[in-house]
């Protein structure tokens, strides 16, 4: 086999100064090289450092200076464990505190079980089930403030329309301040936040009830498993990475979101529904206390990644 003349010529020429200054040639030997994956992840680092890590670091520094915007003769000075070390004398925090806990855990109670009926009837393909899932996403489309006006004024002492048909059905004696009560305040909010998000789950599940073999039902029924049998030793047990995912992330959306109840109970009557998000936002953008606020959010964030590890362990997710 012989050689091109030619095209050993143009291999051993040297190279022009275009070629030498030319942007493709020097993309085109990178293009070779183990270096190419990282300049095309590149930009996705830099857009996730810039709206991600970033804002999530300052937020930790922050926690640890002094930043009242009312007042600016204090100074941004470093404090280092100041606002923690205040926490633990602060009995609002420790409210919030609990009063998170009771929050999340009933409503994610409450909208876990209710989006599982509704998973469960619509993963049947019943005639009309098409539309009943119209209906029953409907909720989860409206943003947070519309279903809380909707909720006050649903639930008002005087024009509310719930209390009207309770009283009329004789469950109520009288009409009902449900928000201005300490002791039904955080029940009902907890009933409006379970109503407006209780879709998150009907959606996930049912997309894991697609996935769910038919045949191990077929062979359930034969070997005379009933329905509740059928759930507990098929359904739940093939939808535990779904329902862990699906908890983890309502868990984060349920400590983060102070909207719904800022909207109905401001956090009070007397501290009753103040959450640690409410609390933070309030101390932010009323108190104008940044520093403070800022070290409520670390809190927040280190409880919810100790949850998330938890969880995660005792649901033995990744043993599968």
């Amino acid at each position: 086999m012989t050689s091109n003349p030619q095209s050993i010529m143009a291999s051993s020429r040297p190279l022009s100064t275009w070629d030498r200054i030319n942007p493709a040639r020097y993309i085109g030997e990178l293009s070779e090289t183990r270096f190419w994956m990282y300049l095309l992840l590149l930009p996705s680092a830099l857009l996730i450092m810039g709206v991600v890590i970033y804002p999530t670091l300052y937020g930790f520094q922050l926690s640890f200076r002094e930043m009242r915007l009312n007042r600016p003769d204090l100074g941004t000075d470093w404090v280092l464990l100041k606002h923690y070390q205040r926490m633990l004398s602060d009995q609002i925090f420790w409210i919030s505190l609990r009063n998170t806990a009771v929050w999340v855990t009933a409503a994610v109670i409450i909208e876990f079980s209710v989006g599982l009926i509704a998973a469960l009837a619509l993963n049947r393909n019943l005639p009309g089930t098409k539309v009943l899932a119209v209906f029953i996403l409907l909720p989860f489309f409206l943003p947070n403030v519309v279903a809380g006006h909707m909720w006050a004024l649903m639930l008002d002492p005087r024009l509310g329309v719930i209390n009207d048909l309770l009283v009329k059905v004789g469950l109520l004696g009288g009409y009902k301040a449900w928000f201005a009560d300490p002791s039904t305040a955080m029940a009902a909010a907890i009933i409006v936040e379970a109503w407006h998000s209780f879709p998150f789950f009907t959606l996930l599940l049912l997309a894991g009830l697609k996935g769910v073999p038919s045949d191990l039902y077929k062979a359930a029924d034969i070997d005379g498993a009933g329905s509740i049998s059928q759930l507990r030793l098929i359904t739940l047990p093939m939808l535990k990475t779904v329902i862990a995912a699906a908890v983890i992330l309502r868990v984060i959306g349920l400590v983060n979101s102070p909207d719904l109840l800022l909207i109905l109970t401001s956090g009070g009557p007397g501290r009753s529904t103040q959450v640690l998000s409410l609390y933070a936002f309030q101390t932010a953008y009323k108190d104008f206390n940044f520093g403070y606020a800022g070290a409520l959010s670390v809190i927040m964030f280190i409880f919810l990644m100790m949850f998330a590890w938890v969880y995660v362990r005792l649901s033995k997710v990744n043993q599968d």
